[in-house]
C-alpha cells in the first residue's frame, strides 16, 4: 500500500534478492504493522484466521473481502493482533475510543491487515477504501492527513551470513502525534 510507512527492504544483488525471496514465500521472516483503529479493541481477539477474495468493483478498482472457507477464490489469511493501547472516546472532538495494535500477518495477502480489521469493525484510522469515512473527514480536520498503517518491524535471515536481523522504523512524528496515551 503506498500510503504505508516505514520498512521499505532492498536487495542490491540479485542473489540477496533471491534469497530472501525464499524467505517471504516460506514465511521465514517476521512481519509486524502498528496500526490505529476504530473502537476499543477487545483484549481476548488475539488471530484472525479469514480467507481474502480479490474482485474487481463495476469502475475497474481492484479491492479485497473476507469470503468463506468453501470459496474457491479464497485465500487463506492469518492475522496476528496484540493491543498496544487504547484511548477512550473524546465525544467533544467527534472521537471514538481508538486502540493502537501491533498487527503481524504471517501471510502477505493484498490489503490483508485493511481488510481483517475492518471486518471485525476496527477499520484502520485514515483508510479510504475500508474505512469510516465520516471519521477519517474529521480526523483530517485535526491533522491526520493518510492512513495510519506503519510497517515497523521487520526480521529476517541476512542473506549472506544468516544471522537474524531486526530492523525498527519508529512512528513518523504525524503518526506519532495521533498515538493514544490512555
Amino acid at each position: 500500500d503506498r500510503e504505508t510507512s516505514g520498512i521499505l527492504l532492498v536487495a542490491k544483488k540479485r542473489s540477496a534478492l533471491t534469497h530472501l525471496q525464499d524467505q517471504f514465500r516460506e514465511r521465514e521472516t517476521g512481519k509486524t504493522y502498528l496500526a490505529l483503529v476504530t473502537g476499543a479493541w477487545p483484549a481476548n481477539k488475539k488471530v484472525i484466521d479469514l480467507p481474502l477474495h480479490k474482485y474487481l468493483q463495476a469502475d475497474g478498482e481492484r479491492r479485497v473481502r473476507v469470503t468463506t472457507a468453501d470459496d474457491p477464490d479464497g485465500m487463506r489469511s492469518i492475522t496476528l493482533v496484540k493491543v498496544r493501547s487504547t484511548a477512550a472516546a473524546r465525544p467533544e472532538q467527534g472521537l471514538p475510543a481508538m486502540s493502537l495494535l501491533e498487527v503481524t500477518i504471517k501471510t502477505g495477502r493484498t490489503h490483508q491487515i485493511r481488510v481483517h480489521l475492518a471486518s471485525q469493525g476496527h477499520a484502520i484510522v485514515g483508510d479510504d477504501k475500508y474505512g469510516d469515512f465520516d471519521l477519517n473527514k474529521r480526523l483530517q480536520k485535526q491533522g491526520m492527513k493518510r492512513m495510519f498503517l506503519h510497517a515497523w518491524r521487520l526480521q529476517f535471515n541476512h542473506p549472506a551470513s544468516g544471522e537474524r536481523v531486526q530492523l525498527i522504523a519508529e512512528l513518523p512524528p504525524e503518526l506519532a502525534d495521533f498515538v493514544p496515551t490512555a
